[in-house]
């Protein structure tokens, strides 16, 4: 009787220190849940606070605007590029490279315009121009394309402008020389950003639907951008 009464109490024992266990475990797993929504919760908060011109928002998902922001702006940096380049990227004042304050100029952020110079190297070779991300008067980010089109940039590189295709003979300074496939982008780092999530894209397009649109000349220039 003595074993019998000692084995349920350590049959119990056990079962209590199983259920203790998994009810750690359950709210360890809620608390990790709601720690991820508070975090993405002030990553959109910062966002909104970093974002350096007025955004629109009409129709727009704020969530996904101030999430956009935050990774465009404090992650990936796509003015770095998306802008005309140094020497105007930053507002008079604002340049932090001097020691001074960031303050990015609204005239040029995300208008694209950056020259990286002849690619792949020096001869009759294309220059490499960044394009321009704003919105033009559809809407639409990146000179008009849609939320599926731009994911497809994301994902595989492609370049829906096909500004330099791959030389069928000698370079003439518009084609890429083979083996440089000339329907892809050469410069932007879409092999590391086709890892992003489709939700992280979604944030990234919407923020780019939010921006004020920068005009630009008639495509097929890199900077196209028909604001009216």
């Amino acid at each position: 009787m003595k074993r019998t009464l000692k084995t349920i109490r350590s049959s119990a024992a056990v079962g209590l220190v199983v259920l203790a266990g998994m009810l750690l475990a359950s709210r360890h797993g809620q608390a990790s849940g709601q720690n991820n929504g508070d975090d993405e919760e002030s990553k959109i908060q910062r966002g909104f606070a970093i974002a350096p011109v007025p955004l629109n928002l009409d129709g727009k998902n704020h969530a996904f605007v101030g999430l956009g922001s935050y990774i465009v702006n404090a992650q990936i940096d796509c003015n770095g590029c998306h802008s005309a380049g140094p020497a105007t990227e930053f507002a008079p004042g604002g340049n932090p490279s001097f020691g001074q304050p960031t303050k990015v100029n609204p005239a040029t952020y995300l208008g694209g315009g950056r020259d990286f110079g002849p690619f792949p190297g020096p001869g009759p070779f294309p220059h490499i121009i960044s394009r321009n991300l704003t919105p033009d008067k559809t809407g639409l980010p990146e000179g008009g394309h849609t939320f599926v089109e731009f994911v497809q940039i994301m994902r595989t590189g492609v370049d829906m402008d096909h500004l330099h295709p791959t030389c069928t003979g000698a370079p003439d300074g518009t084609c890429l020389p083979p083996p440089f496939d000339g329907a892809l982008l050469q410069i932007m780092p879409w092999p590391a950003y086709h890892n992003m999530t489709d939700h992280d894209l979604r944030a990234i397009y919407e923020y780019l639907r939010a921006v004020p649109c920068i005009a630009g000349p008639p495509a097929p220039d890199p900077l196209h951008n028909d604001c009216e």
